[in-house]
Formats: structure tokens, C-alpha cells, sequence
């Protein structure tokens, strides 16, 4: 059996004080000890979770519960995903918006699995792909959405030996799904597989992490892949594991654990050494990683969160045997700024510097409790200088002008919705180029613009 990523969550505890930052919201999951992780937020009001069993023992996996709010949390509505297969698990939501969601589910002991999508606030959940992961070696991860049209879904490398990473891409929102081939995607070692956590998705890119350590990058949302090393060995074996994170197609975080997660006895103390936790960061991508540095900040065990296009990292902690609660930096992780401490918080996510969410417990009246909302001043951070291509006009007659203050333009690729190049140009180290669309039909496509560092960004663009 494949091993699921490790988590990082412990289990609930009664009575907290709760920081002014951090308002109490009410998951409505039905019952006691309920935990919210694996949000998503479209946008300051719209926001699912997915639910799961946090007191002792664990009697009610695989969860397939979930909750969402249209209103900024004011109100959570939960809901149960009812799949065919009671034994799925659910990986992780990708919502739309309020109403349109999709998940990847598996089981965790024969896996195969598959995605699926409501499109009624979760009432109902129809199978999306149903003609993908039915392999003997099929392992369904993550999906993950740009738009309401276009996703990927990503599996474990199937077909014997290194064999190629079961990865679909749809562009007509789960109508239809194609496999991405093999050509498109760096090959796998022998052995390597992904997990079912772990995955980060920030600008028009999309990261997925392997049990070799390695992550695989895609930029034109899901045509093609790049494999990348880290400064790890393995995203969750026992003795070392990791986290990452991005801010936007460039800027990331990578956080390193060396040492397995401590025991603790019945009285509650702890039974070996605590981890130690290195953090590296990138600039490109993470086509390469600084030298790193240790983890400076006041938690264990935690959880990290960009605020999008910004150098301000979010950490919480649900860990309440040692140092839990949450606190920020401001400069990438180098320094730190405690928010509360002695207080559980959760997995987080973060729209801007004022709003985001972060995981709590349902209490002994399970009516009460299980989110919490973030209404701080964290708006006052750096702004990543991000290198971002501008097409203009879009949608475009024909001739579109492309632009990049920060950086020289190298390379322009379009593709069309099928994955197929239908232009390309090179250019001699231009900030400013035009570019003859002309000869394109009217629709859809995804344009790739590459500048002379290596960095690139895709920007769906449409052709009258």
C-alpha cells in the first residue's frame, strides 16, 4: 500500500482563549472533536473545506465530509459527499464557486479512485473521469482547476517499472478529460510516486511533490511538466519530510523536517526528540533553491500559508503538546511575529492581508465551533516584485502587443485548448514585442511567454 502524505495535525483539546485576530466561525459538521482542512477560497466570500474526525481514535474514516460558505463564513453549510464507494476518501477540493466544486478521491488501500464534481453546492457528486485511474497501479492524488474550464488531475506513474504519471487535463470543465502524454511530462525514477497532499497550486502554476523528493511543474495549466530536485530526499517518509509553498509562479518556501514526528505517553509527555526544520527558499520557481536556514519561528509542527503575491507567510499550529497557535513573517520566513500562542489553529488560507480562515474543532455542543476567520492588519507586508508578462489587447482581433517591465522577452508559444502549438517566436531580449495572431481562428488558447532568465508564464488569452 502506498503511504498517504503525512499530516501534521493532532488531535482536539476543550477550552482555548481566542486571540482578537481570529474570530470563531461554526463548521455545523455534525458531531464532536469535528476538524475543517484542505480549504479553498475563490474569493473573500466563497470558501470550502473538507471535514474530518479529530478526537481519539478514528472511527468514522475515510471522511467524506465537507462544509462551504458563501457569505465570508457568516454561515457554513456542511454537507456529505455520497460517492458510490464508501471506502473513498477525499483528497482535496477544488471549488469553482459557491456551487461548482470538484474532488479527488481514493482508497487508501487499493487505490484507483477518481475525481468527481457538484455543481448543487454539493448535494449531488458525479463521477468527472470516470474512464481514468482504472489501472492495477492507478493512484488518483490531486485536481485542480485554473477556471471554471480548465483542470488537471494527477496519479502515480502507471504501466510497470518508472512507467508515466497518470495525469488528465480537461477544458470544458470535467465534460471531457485527455491524458497528458508522456512526452509532455519528465520521466519518473523507478519507484517514484506522488501524494495525496502536499500539492500547491499559485499563479498560472501548478507544483506536485514526490516520495524522491522532487517536485513537477507545470506553467501553461497542465500541457507540460518540468521536473525539479529539492533539498529533500522524500516529501513524507518517517525520518525526513517537507512542505511547499508558493507565493506566485516564482517566489516559494520550502520547509524541511529531519526527524520522525515525536510519541508522547499516556501522560502526555513526549517520548524522543522534537524535529528540526529547515527553510529554503526560491526565486524561479523552484528550479533551484537557496542554501537554507533554520526555522526561526515560535511554533511546532505547523502549517504555512502565503498571502498571494506577497513576501508574508502565515504559520499555524494545531500541536498542543509543545508550541501551537499561529504567527506571521513579513520577509519570506526569515523573522517572525507571534499572532497568539496556546490556541489550536489550523491548515489556513488566506485571500488578501485581511481575510483568510484557518481549522478548528467542534467543541462538546457541536453546533459550536470549527473555523476560524482572520480579520487582522496583515495587509501591511512587501509585495513580491513579480516578473508578470502583460497581453494586451485580450480578447484580440489579430495584433497583440506583450510587455515586461522586469524582465527581457525571449520566447512566445501558443497552444491551443488540446495542447497543440499553433505559433511560436523567438526575440532578441525585448521588454516590449508584437505579436501577428492573425492567422489564428477565433477562440480559445493558451499563450506561454518565456523570458531570458528561463522564467515563464502562461496567460490564457482569446483570438475574435
Amino acid at each position: 500500500m502506498k503511504r498517504l502524505l503525512l499530516s501534521l495535525f493532532v488531535l482536539s483539546v476543550s477550552g482555548s482563549a481566542f486571540s482578537q485576530e481570529w474570530i470563531e466561525q461554526n463548521s455545523n459538521l455534525p458531531g464532536v472533536s469535528r476538524g475543517t482542512n484542505g480549504f479553498d477560497a475563490v474569493n473573500a466570500s466563497i470558501v470550502w473545506a473538507q471535514g474530518y474526525y479529530g478526537g481519539q481514535g478514528d472511527p468514522e474514516t475515510p471522511n467524506q465530509e465537507f462544509t462551504r460558505t458563501t457569505d465570508g463564513g457568516e454561515t457554513w453549510i456542511p454537507g456529505f459527499i455520497e460517492l458510490f464507494d464508501p471506502e473513498l476518501g477525499i483528497n482535496n477540493i477544488s471549488a469553482i464557486d459557491g456551487t461548482t466544486a470538484f474532488v479527488s478521491a481514493i482508497n487508501g488501500d487499493l487505490g484507483g479512485g477518481g475525481v468527481y464534481k457538484t455543481t448543487d453546492g454539493g448535494e449531488n457528486w458525479d463521477p468527472s473521469n470516470p474512464g481514468g485511474y482504472l489501472a492495477s497501479a492507478s493512484f488518483v492524488n490531486v485536481v485542480y482547476f485554473w477556471d471554471a474550464n480548465i483542470g488537471i488531475s494527477q496519479g502515480d506513474p502507471i504501466g510497470g517499472g518508472a512507467g508515466e504519471f497518470e495525469i488528465y487535463r480537461t477544458t470544458d470543465g470535467g465534460a471531457n478529460w485527455t491524458l497528458v502524454p508522456g512526452t509532455s511530462i519528465d520521466n519518473p525514477a523507478n519507484g517514484e510516486y506522488g501524494y495525496n497532499g502536499g500539492n500547491v497550486s499559485a499563479g498560472n502554476s501548478f507544483w506536485y511533490v514526490t516520495n524522491f523528493g522532487n517536485i513537477y511543474r507545470t506553467t501553461d495549466m497542465g500541457l507540460t511538466y518540468q521536473k525539479f530536485d529539492t533539498p529533500l530526499t522524500d516529501f513524507s517518509a518517517t525520518a525526513t519530510g517537507g512542505q511547499l509553498f508558493f507565493s506566485n509562479d516564482l517566489v516559494g518556501m520550502l520547509v524541511r523536517r529531519t526527524g520522525a514526528f515525536p510519541t508522547y505517553n499516556a501522560q502526555g509527555v513526549r517520548v524522543g526528540n522534537l524535529p528540526t526544520y529547515t527553510v529554503f527558499r526560491t526565486f524561479d520557481g523552484g528550479t533551484t533553491w537557496d542554501a537554507g536556514a533554520p526555522y526561526s519561528g515560535n511554533l511546532d509542527s505547523a502549517n504555512f500559508v502565503y498571502i498571494p503575491n506577497t513576501t508574508t507567510i502565515v504559520a499555524t499550529s494545531l500541536n498542543f503538546r509543545e508550541r501551537y497557535g499561529s504567527e506571521y513573517s513579513n520577509d519570506n520566513g526569515l523573522t517572525w511575529n507571534i499572532i497568539d500562542s496556546e490556541v489550536q489553529r489550523g491548515e489556513a488560507v488566506f485571500v488578501d492581508g485581511s481575510t483568510g480562515w484557518c481549522g478548528g474543532f467542534t467543541g462538546a455542543d457541536q453546533t459550536i465551533g470549527g473555523i476560524f476567520k482572520f480579520e487582522g492588519t496583515l495587509a501591511l507586508n512587501n509585495v513580491v516584485a513579480n516578473n508578470t508578462f502583460s497581453a494586451t489587447p485580450n480578447p484580440t482581433n489579430g495584433i497583440m502587443e506583450l510587455s515586461n517591465e522586469n524582465a527581457a522577452i525571449a520566447n512566445v508559444t501558443v497552444f491551443d485548448l488540446l495542447g497543440k502549438q499553433v505559433y511560436n517566436a523567438k526575440f532578441s531580449a525585448l521588454n516590449n514585442v508584437t505579436l501577428d495572431l492573425s492567422a489564428l481562428t477565433t477562440g480559445a488558447y493558451i499563450m506561454k511567454a518565456t523570458d531570458t532568465a528561463g522564467a515563464s508564464q502562461s496567460i490564457k488569452i482569446m483570438k475574435n
